[in-house]
């Protein structure tokens, strides 16, 4: 409705909007910009009572022309929940979990399809594909259904069961792979100029991370305008962190909020932790890990593409990057379960190790107000607990 072009986010080279795109040119994700005085006119904080307890209730700041074109299920506008038991037991005041496991199929991958598939039937495409360690495949696979397009899905042997079954019941072409996401994604890229299909990877095409940086316009609505003082966010291919930045400058540009960001927070598993290798070393892209492995299939992701974007995005908030155990994510998860009652993904789980590695270090202090994000729902790994 209101974008004025694309971008990209290395060498900022510039597209016409309203097209099909994978990565620019120089291979580095491209993203929409938007006309934000023209979207201002008509969202801002006081025009969204009463609007669609949905993420499109930010239509303005969302990529599709045609309003007939959305392809939703009801997705966002998740419940930010004070949890003063668990903030107790860490000695907080203020701590949040953003609970992302009520969007459709269970995680917040429901707000990046969202909006790539709603563009994608917009531009005509008919046949969409994607790598994917679980969640995005599942969330690919209910909205194109839902569009009624065709939805391939190459996902490592191993991803949870849940996640496979999710797919072939809605309709998906599934191919289990021996190997990793980014083996995957290599089938994908392979074959999809033979095949007629669209690939909507993780940041190789502009339009997830719209659907992604809508947690950041939901958390500053539910928290009065104000961000929070941290946000920890599980980082697999990085969309949410980065969306989110994303969401903070279009606020702060339409005059919402002011120019303080939250600290972020990159969390990852020991065994898969590229982006706090990278940032301990104070490098600007992420270090391939060959040999990725943790239980937490949607942190499994051993080479991100927006590596680099996140790695600023933790420098320019003054953030931190901190890996878990296996072990500590999967007690975690019975912990946060049993102090709040939300069943968490083991990747939302992860954060809570985190947070006490950072309040023994001192980075978060006891009157900070902290937000966990917990991106998906425990009951797709209920192998991990047998």
């Amino acid at each position: 409705m209101n974008v004025t072009h694309l971008y990209c986010s290395s060498c900022e080279k510039t597209y016409e909007p309203n097209r099909l795109y994978n990565l620019c040119e120089c291979g580095k994700p491209l993203m929409v910009a938007y006309d934000l005085a023209a979207a201002g006119e008509t969202l801002n904080p006081a025009s969204l009572a009463g609007r669609e307890p949905t993420l499109w209730r930010y239509r303005e700041v969302l990529p599709i022309v045609d309003d007939t074109n959305k392809v939703s299920l009801g997705e966002g506008m998740t419940p930010l929940l004070k949890t003063d038991r668990l903030g107790r037991k860490l000695g907080l005041q203020s701590l949040y979990i953003k609970d992302e496991s009520l969007n459709p199929t269970g995680s917040f991958k429901a707000r990046g399809m969202t909006t790539a598939v709603s563009m994608a039937k917009e531009l005509g495409v008919k046949k969409l594909a994607v790598p994917s360690a679980g969640n995005a495949a599942g969330a690919l696979a209910a909205y194109a259904a839902r569009a009624g397009l065709e939805a391939f899905i190459f996902m490592p042997a191993d991803t949870p069961r849940a996640n496979i079954i999710e797919c072939r019941q809605t309709g998906a072409s599934v191919t289990l792979v021996d190997g990793l996401i980014t083996d995957c994604g290599k089938i994908v890229a392979e074959r999809k100029a033979a095949e007629g299909w669209f690939d909507v990877s993780t940041l190789k095409e502009p339009y997830r991370v719209e659907g992604k940086k809508t947690m950041g316009y939901e958390l500053a609505e539910q928290l009065g305008w104000e961000l929070p003082d941290v946000i920890l966010y599980p980082t697999g291919g990085g969309t949410g962190l980065i969306g989110m930045w994303k969401a903070f400058d279009e606020m702060e540009q339409m005059g919402w909020i002011s120019s303080a960001r939250p600290r972020f927070v990159t969390v990852q598993a020991e065994g898969c932790a590229p982006i706090v290798r990278a940032f301990a070393a104070g490098a600007g892209a992420g270090a391939d890990i060959p040999d990725a492995h943790t239980l937490a299939s949607g942190l499994r992701v051993p080479k991100a593409i927006g590596d680099f974007i996140m790695l600023d995005i933790l420098k320019k908030s003054g953030g931190a990057a901190v890996a878990v155990t296996d072990e500590d994510l999967i007690k975690a998860v019975k912990e946060i379960g049993s102090a709040e009652g939300i069943f968490a993904a083991p990747e939302g789980a992860a954060c809570l190790p985190a947070l006490r590695k950072l309040i023994a270090d001192g980075f978060v202090a006891p009157d900070d107000r902290v937000v966990i994000f917990n991106t998906g729902t425990g009951v797709k790994y209920l192998d991990l607990f047998e």
